[in-house]
C-alpha cells in the first residue's frame, strides 16, 4: 500500500503566508508543520 496523502487546510497556507513574509526558513515552517519541506517550497511556488 502507499502513502496517504493529505491536502494542506486553509489554516496552514494561511500560516505559510504568514511566515514567508516574515522570511521564516522553509524548513522551520515544514518542521512545525510537520510537512515534507518541498510540500511548503511547492504551496508558496503556486500561490505566491
Amino acid at each position: 500500500m502507499g502513502m496517504v496523502y493529505t491536502q494542506l487546510s486553509l489554516r496552514e497556507r494561511r500560516k505559510i503566508e504568514t511566515w514567508w513574509h516574515a522570511k521564516v526558513p522553509v524548513r522551520e515552517m515544514a518542521r512545525v508543520l510537520k510537512r515534507h519541506k518541498s510540500t511548503i517550497f511547492r504551496e508558496i511556488k503556486r500561490n505566491f
